[in-house]
Order: structure tokens, then C-alpha cells, then sequence
């Protein structure tokens, strides 16, 4: 399956593909978040292109535990002037990270060519038309309010993801272009995210391109006590268990070790 994105083909399967993140927010659970400095997001979007990102994801909000909502025009702020330079500069696709109608129309106008929405579709369904209208890619993550399931944890993700990307393709958008995330980090326990990396390969049963994004998160701090400035063994060991059980995709803070690691894991596989 091979999608064009940006102007660029993507050869789902072929390879593992690279997305750096890239947080113009001052409260990013990863200690990444760059706040105001345009200047400094574009240069850290171009600096991962140059260690090997395939892809960029620019977000203006927060989605840590416990983080506080902002408005749309504040998320447009940061982040609109951020995409249209990266889109200019970077000769790789761009992606906005929101769920917000409006923040990702401001970002699509900008130059944005991939739309990534870590509700799945289920709070801002027109993003599917968005996408769909403008040839944009899209990224479907499953996601909750709370950890409660009432059956099988993988079998609730990949009805949540069903419907979305049912969603998506029924609006118009390619099916190539419509890439889904098993949402590691939201919605889910340190365990339950462990029993997501175990089962990944079943997502293959949805025959869509598969982003996952285990970048510094919790669930790798709680293993062995680390903060989340000494979690790149962790992130590359999920990074190639994610690999090796089918992901298209990693998205990540560290592209230069991660592209080292995407390059070995594919190898293997």
C-alpha cells in the first residue's frame, strides 16, 4: 500500500518511517515543550530532518495527565507560524497534532498535509471531511476518559478504530492515507499499555499503516524508576518490539536514536 503525503510516497511495510514531535507547549510531559520560541521549534524541526525524520508533528496543546484545556486561537497561535515555516523548509510532510476543527483548518492552510487527532474522530468528526477535501493524511488514535473496559482491552481499541477509520474513509479520505494509533499513554494503565505492546500485531487486522508513539512516556519511567530525561533505552526497546510486531511509524522525541534503532529493527524484520 503506498500513499502520497505532502508529495512524497510512503511504502507502508516497506520500511519504518520516522516522525518527529515537535511541542510548542510550555508544559510538555516529556520536558520538550519550546512555549513562544517559533524560532527555535523550526530550527528543532529542521535539525530532526537532518538526523532523519520522515515526518514532523507540530502541537500546541498539552495532553499530559492533568494538563490544562486552552483555547483554539491560543493553540493556533502557537503553532500556525511554526507549521507554515517547517512546510516551507522542511521537505517533509507536516503534521498538526490536534483535535480542534479549527486549529487543524488554520494548520492545513498553513501547509500542514497530515492531520493527527488523538480522539479518533470522536469528538471533531468533520476533521475526516478536512482531511478528505484537502488531500491531507490522517492519524486516528483510540483514546478514553478513564482505564475501565468492559471486554477484551485490544478488542475494545480495534472497534474503536474500526469506527474511525469507517469515519474517515466514508468522508472521502483514502484509505492509504488513514493511519491508526493504538493510543499508548491514553486511557490506559502502565499495564495496560504493556498488554497493547505485547498484542500490537493484531492491529494488522485492520490492514491500515499503524503509527504508535511510546516516546519518554510513563509506562517505560515506572519499569525501572527513571525520569523522563534517561528513558531513551526504554523508547528504543519499545520502539523495536513496536517494529517488529507490525508499526508503520514511531513517533518520537530522540530522531536520531530512534532512526538508528527503526534501521536495525527493520533489518531484523
Amino acid at each position: 500500500m503506498i500513499a502520497d503525503i505532502g508529495g512524497r510516497k510512503f511504502d507502508w511495510g516497506a520500511r519504518t518511517y520516522v516522525m518527529g514531535i515537535i511541542n510548542t507547549t510550555p508544559d510538555s510531559f516529556s520536558g520538550d515543550g519550546i512555549g513562544a520560541d517559533q524560532e527555535r521549534a523550526v530550527a528543532q524541526g529542521l535539525h530532526m530532518v537532518g538526523e532523519g525524520a520522515d515526518m514532523l508533528d507540530v502541537g500546541g496543546e498539552s495532553t499530559r495527565p492533568g494538563h490544562q484545556p486552552i483555547s483554539a486561537a491560543e493553540e493556533i497561535a502557537r503553532t500556525e507560524a511554526v507549521v507554515a515555516r517547517l512546510a516551507r523548509e522542511a521537505n517533509v510532510p507536516v503534521s498538526i497534532d490536534t483535535y480542534k476543527l479549527e486549529v487543524a483548518q488554520a494548520a492545513v492552510a498553513a501547509g500542514a498535509a497530515i492531520l493527527n487527532d488523538i480522539w479518533g474522530l470522536t469528538r471533531s468528526p468533520a476533521l475526516a471531511e478536512l482531511a478528505a477535501s484537502k488531500g491531507c493524511a490522517l492519524v486516528v488514535m483510540h483514546n478514553q476518559d478513564g482505564t475501565e473496559y468492559a471486554g477484551d482491552l485490544m478488542e475494545e481499541i480495534k472497534r474503536f478504530l474500526r469506527v474511525s477509520v469507517d469515519t474517515a474513509v466514508q468522508a472521502g479520505a483514502k484509505r492509504e492515507r488513514v493511519l491508526i494509533d493504538p493510543g499508548i499513554g491514553f486511557g490506559k494503565t502502565a499495564e495496560q499499555n504493556w498488554v497493547v505492546m505485547r498484542r500490537l500485531a493484531e492491529l494488522r487486522e485492520l490492514d491500515q499503516p499503524v503509527l504508535i508513539g511510546t516516546s519518554r512516556k510513563s509506562f517505560i519511567g515506572k519499569l525501572l524508576d527513571l525520569p523522563v530525561d534517561e528513558r531513551v533505552e526504554g523508547t528504543a526497546a519499545t520502539t523495536t518490539a513496536a517494529i517488529l510486531r507490525g508499526a508503520d511509524v514511531v513517533r518520537v522525541h530522540d530522531v536520531r536514536e530512534m532512526t538508528r534503532v527503526a534501521r536495525f529493527a527493520d533489518h531484523m524484520r
